[in-house]
């Protein structure tokens, strides 16, 4: 089983699967479907990293733009693949830094950067009251859109790879059936651009951690839940941060875990 393709251990069923997240949540069918905290929650906040040797000045969109001035990429053509005026948005875009999509460590040179560590230096709350794990977090990090080269942010709508594969493990030891645990993973239009048909696939928690790299994704699911629904992680496209709503027992278990960073946010739904 350990070496069964990804697509033979994780069969596509009927998108019908996934309706009752959707009548949970009928605003968000786009980027994924939250499901409300009971009967608890905690959101996993996407690891960034930051350049051992220190802080720069020197932000990913001045790297970019010496890049683009050197001539040592083509510049985005506006007229290009990009639709209508998308194409002249994207000309003018700031490049923030931030990986939309998978991400993970990357490597010698860097080490972890809890937001907390970051947040305390500014005096602030890693997330504001009443916002969510976003772009309106850590504000002082990135003031005019682009962060400090010399720091991989929090990947927007995908989990990063090592907490993904951590949080797998927690999961394995708090499903009564262990590896065995009948699971589906829904993703959302965003990921797979297929707007007309839900896709949904159903496989075992014990294959769930090399979700991560199926090769017809470009991210983690955006909804995995155990068959019975006494768990679920939601992943949306537009955040930094991943939820998962369960029994506290689990919740406490993602909390105390050393190399996740999570969260209790009680005004999120």
């Amino acid at each position: 089983m350990e070496n069964a393709d990804i697509e033979d251990v994780w069969a596509r069923v009927p998108g019908e699967t996934a309706r009752w997240l959707h009548d949970l949540d009928p605003d968000h069918c786009y980027s994924g479907f939250e499901p409300p905290r009971g009967p608890d929650s905690v959101w996993i906040l996407h690891a960034m990293y930051a350049w051992e040797e220190g802080l720069v000045t020197t932000t990913h969109d001045d790297v970019h733009q010496s890049v683009l001035g050197a001539g040592l990429v083509e510049p985005p053509d506006p007229a290009g693949e990009a639709p209508g005026d998308v194409g002249d948005l994207l000309e003018g875009a700031i490049v923030t830094g931030t990986e939309l999509g998978r991400s993970g460590d990357p490597g010698a040179g860097w080490r972890r950067l809890r937001w907390r560590e970051l947040a305390r230096g500014f005096g602030e709350p890693a997330v504001p009251e009443g916002e969510l794990p976003g772009n309106r977090c850590l504000r002082q990090g990135h003031p005019a859109g682009s962060w400090s080269a010399a720091i991989r942010p929090p990947a927007e709508g995908c989990l990063d790879r090592e907490s993904w594969h951590r949080l797998i493990g927690v999961l394995l030891r708090h499903s009564l059936d262990g590896a065995a645990t009948r699971c589906l993973a829904y993703y959302c239009p965003l990921v797979t651009a297929d707007w007309d048909d839900e896709t949904v696939l159903a496989g075992r928690l014990g294959d769930a951690a090399r979700l991560y790299d199926h090769p017809a994704m470009s991210s983690c699911p955006s909804d995995l839940w155990a068959e019975d629904r006494s768990w679920v992680v939601y992943c949306d496209w537009d955040l930094w941060g991943t939820k998962v709503v369960g029994p506290t027992s689990l919740v406490q278990a993602l909390l105390d875990d050393p190399e996740l960073e999570a969260v209790r946010l009680p005004w999120t739904r």
